[in-house]
Parts: C-alpha cells; structure tokens; sequence
C-alpha cells in the first residue's frame, strides 16, 4: 500500500509549471515553483518543520511545550501542521494587516492568534515582534520561533526548496524570482543554486514601504522608506539574519496595485489560484524582462494560495477600496 505516515511527510516536491500568457512578453521560459501544493498551502511549511525539528534537537523545545511565533499566516500554518502531529500547543502573532482568512485559517487547527498592530515601529511594545517575544517568556515550556533570525529557515530551503528547483530543471536554471520577507528562502535556494553554477542570477522582490531595496544597493539602512503597504508576505522594516545579501543579484520593487492585480491575473490567465506575494513576483518578473533572453530559464517562486485572500485580494469591493483596477 502506498500512503503516507502523517501530513507532514507530505511536505516539499512540489510542481514546477510554465507559465504562458500572463509572460508573453518576457522572451525566456518561465517556470513557477507553485508552494501552494504543500498540504499548509505555502512555502512556509518547509521551514516551519526544519525550526521545528532543529528545536527538538537542541532541546530549545521539550515535550508538550508551547510554540510562540509572530507570523503574517503562513508560517503559522505550517508550524500547526507540526504542533498536532507532534503534540505542541501553538501561540501565533500577527499585525491586524493580514487577510483575516488566514486567522481564521490558524484557529481552525487549533492555533490562539494574538493580533497587534501595524503601524507601530518593530521595537514598540505593541509591535507583534515585541508581544511574541514578550509571550514566549511569560509562559512556561515554551519556544519562541523567530523565523526572522533563526537560520534554520534558510536551512530548510538549501536542503529541500533549491534541490528540487535544480532537478526539476535539470541544472538549466538561469534566474531565480522570488519576494523577500524573512529572507530563508531567497537565501537557501540561492546558496544551493549559486554552489551548482555560480552564473545563475538571484533576484529578490520587494515592495515599496520596505528597506530591502535601497539597504542592498547602499548599505543605509533608511527609516523614511518604511510606511504601511497593502502587500502581504513580502518587505520588512527590519533586517532578517535570515536575508544574505551576498547571495541576493539585485531588488526589483513592485506596487501594490500591481501586485494585487497580477495575483488576479495569475488566477484568470494561468489556472494558478496563489496568493497576494505570488503577483508581485510576477509582475517583478515581467519588470525584469530585459535581463532574459530567448535561452534563458527563469524560475519564479509562488509562496501560497489565494484561499488566504478571498476577502481582499480576489474582492472587487476590497480592490476598489484601495483604488486598484478591478478589470
């Protein structure tokens, strides 16, 4: 009989699908890495497991303990998915920002969400950065994750995300697209791809409202670059250990509206129901088409489903709110 022991082992080899109309006009084949087929719907569930595991290891996270984490959702799921199976009760935090699919998403797996406020700045005491930290050494028998600084993240992509990427493409990668929040995946698939051919480029997408870009190209780490954005799962006004510039080519920064709109647009044009991020890499890549030629192999990472923005995202009222087109 073939099955599976528990969901997690069900985590990672997933498809690689060429993208069609939605690209037409960037000459070379794109391809995207679609996480949504991970059983957590994202990305995130590679390196929810990974800190997990190395946790268990360490023995930073004992038997029956608590699991504390800020998370925008994704990461939160997949550290769900770990806590049943493994018998860890689980504390997410998250800013009042997030779709409240994904909260809902959370309780539903039996996770208690703390919700906090965006607007603050990181080391405001209501900041979910600050609460999560805050709950961690309040409650006993319980870990604090920090996916932002623990290198684990990264790990996790090097051994699982990078290799499949290069199988799949039988080492002919050229470009790999992916947005930035914590930096692990960027950083991890960049290290193992960059260690295979040191030709192949490493673009990370960012949004306006985020240091990444100009912190990259100058070293300055600007705060009159932060201000609140729409755009979920990408950017930060802080710097991840996680993030490795060394590895990363360059920043492409995509708008709001326009990454709203091309998450639609994947929905329409390719089938590929994905989430808010997956259009702003997209659109990134099409930003960037002028770097890719006819023999090139572009692969673009799409981090999580759309099941998680029914209300916003995918919600003609929602989009017409934030003054986006809706066509």
């Amino acid at each position: 009989m073939n099955y599976f022991d528990n969901i997690l082992q069900t985590i990672g080899n997933t498809p690689l699908i060429k993208l069609n109309e939605i690209v037409s006009e960037v000459e070379a084949l794109v391809l995207a890495k679609v996480e949504y087929f991970n059983p957590g719907s994202s990305v995130k569930d590679r390196m929810a497991l990974k800190m997990i595991e190395d946790a268990e290891k360490s023995g930073k996270l004992n038997p029956g303990g608590t699991i504390v984490e800020g998370t925008s959702g994704n990461t939160g799921m997949g550290l769900a998915l770990a806590a049943i199976v493994k018998g860890y009760k689980l504390i997410c935090v998250s800013s009042d920002k997030q779709s409240k699919e994904k909260f809902d998403i959370l309780r539903a797996v039996g996770a208690k969400v703390v919700l906090c406020p965006t607007n603050v700045k990181p080391e405001d005491p209501l900041s979910y950065y600050s609460t999560a930290r805050r709950i961690a050494e309040e409650t006993p028998n319980s870990w604090y994750v920090n996916q932002y600084d623990n290198l684990s993240n990264t790990q996790a992509h090097y051994e699982t995300t990078g290799p499949e990427i290069w199988n799949q493409t039988e080492g002919k990668i050229t470009h790999f697209v992916v947005g930035v929040g914590t930096g692990g995946t960027i950083s991890g698939v960049g290290k193992y791809l960059k260690e295979k051919n040191p030709k192949i480029k490493v673009w990370g997408i960012d949004t306006y409202g985020s240091v990444f870009k100009k912190y990259h190209e100058t070293g300055e780490f600007d705060e009159n670059e932060i201000y609140p954005y729409v755009t979920e799962g990408i950017g930060e006004d802080i710097i991840p250990k996680n993030v490795n510039f060394n590895l990363i080519d360059a920043f492409e920064k995509v708008n709001d509206e326009d990454a709203a709109i091309f998450t639609r647009k994947l929905a329409k044009m390719e089938g590929i129901f994905a989430g808010n991020s997956c259009g702003a890499a997209v659109k990134g890549v099409l930003q960037l088409k002028k770097h890719f030629t006819a023999e090139d192999v572009v692969v673009v990472l799409l981090h999580d489903s759309g099941s998680r923005y029914i209300g916003k995202v995918y919600n003609d009222e929602w989009m017409k709110k934030q003054g986006f087109k809706t066509d």
